[in-house]
C-alpha cells in the first residue's frame, strides 16, 4: 500500500499527491484541499503505541498533538500541522503547557495509554509498558536495566561493562505518576506557525515528570532555560532537579546505545560513574 492509498483509505478523501519528507513518513494532497501526514510503521503495534499516546495527550490544558485521521495496521495518518520558529513566548508557553499536562497523571508508573499496547516502541527501538506502584524499581529495570541489555546484545557494550547500571543510584522526589510524552527530546517539539509548540512523535506512559525535562535538555532545545523556568514556576520541581537530570537521561542514552551503536555507549558509561 502507498501513502496516498493509506491516506486516502483512512480519512475517505481521495488522495491527490504525495511527498516523501523523509523516512517512513510522507505529506499527501487530498481532494477536499486537506494536507495530512501519513506515516508507515513496520510494527502495527507502534501504530497502535503512537496513535494510543496521542489520544492521551490530548488535554486541553497541555501542549496541542496533531489530530489522528486513522490508523489501520502498518499506517498512521494525521493533520498536517505548519512548521514555524521557536520563540521566546512560545516556549514559556510550552512550558506552563507541559507542567499542566503531566499534572494530569497517570494509572501507574510504566502504564501505557488507555487502549494502548504493552509492547510499544521508542523510535527504533522496543519499549515495554510494564505498570509499577514505585517508579525507583521500575526505572531501574524497565528503563536502565533493560536497554543495557539491548546493548550489550548488539555488541556496543561489553557484559562486564553493563554491570556497572547496576550499581547506578536511582533517586528522584516521591510524587505520583505523571503523563509523560515519553521520547520529548527537541526533535519531537514541533515548533508551529501558529505560535505554539507541538508535542509529535510520543512514546507516552506513566513516568516520572522530570524524565521528560530530562529529556528534553539532553540533545539541546531552543530557548530551554525559558521553558524549564515557565515550568518550574508553574509546577515547582524539587529541589535539585537539574542534579538529576543525568540519571533521568541513562534511559533514552542507552536506548541510542542499543541502536546507534558504540559513542553513546561510552556516553552511558561515564553518566553511570558518576551516578555511582
Amino acid at each position: 500500500m502507498t501513502a496516498a492509498e493509506a491516506a486516502g483509505g483512512l480519512t475517505g478523501v481521495r488522495a491527490v499527491g504525495a511527498r516523501r519528507l523523509g523516512g517512513d513518513v510522507w505529506e499527501v494532497d487530498l481532494a477536499d484541499g486537506d494536507l495530512v501526514v501519513a506515516k508507515r510503521h513496520d510494527d502495527p503495534d507502534a501504530v497502535s503505541a503512537e496513535a494510543a499516546s496521542l489520544a492521551w495527550l490530548a488535554e486541553p490544558a497541555g501542549p496541542p498533538v496533531p489530530r489522528v485521521r486513522g490508523h489501520r495496521g502498518h499506517w498512521l495518518v494525521l493533520d498536517r500541522v505548519e512548521r514555524g520558529r521557536p520563540t521566546p513566548s512560545a516556549a514559556e508557553e510550552f512550558g506552563r503547557r507541559l507542567a499542566a499536562l503531566h499534572a494530569t497523571g497517570a494509572p501507574a508508573f510504566g502504564a501505557p495509554p488507555p487502549h494502548g499496547p504493552v509492547n510499544a516502541a521508542i523510535g527504533l527501538a522496543p519499549m515495554r509498558n510494564t505498570p509499577s506502584a514505585t517508579w525507583a524499581d521500575w526505572f531501574k529495570e524497565h528503563r536502565i536495566a533493560y536497554y543495557a541489555r539491548l546493548a550489550v546484545d548488539a555488541g556496543a557494550l561489553t557484559a562486564r561493562e553493563a554491570r556497572i547500571f547496576d550499581a547506578v543510584a536511582v533517586e528522584a522526589p516521591d510524587e505520583p505518576p505523571a503523563r509523560l510524552h515519553g521520547d520529548l527530546w527537541n526533535g519531537n517539539v514541533h515548533w508551529a506557525a501558529d505560535g505554539r509548540a507541538w508535542l509529535i512523535d510520543p512514546a507516552a506512559h506513566g513516568g516520572h515528570r522530570e524524565s521528560d525535562l530530562a529529556m528534553l535538555a539532553l540533545f539541546g532545545c531552543p530557548h530551554l532555560d525559558r521553558v524549564l523556568a515557565a515550568y518550574d514556576e508553574a509546577a515547582p520541581l524539587g529541589d535539585g532537579w537539574r542534579g538529576r537530570f543525568p540519571l533521568h537521561q541513562l534511559f533514552p542514552v542507552l536506548v541510542h546505545a542499543a541502536l546507534f551503536g558504540r559513542g553513546y555507549a561510552q556516553q552511558a558509561l561515564s553518566t553511570a560513574r558518576s551516578l555511582t
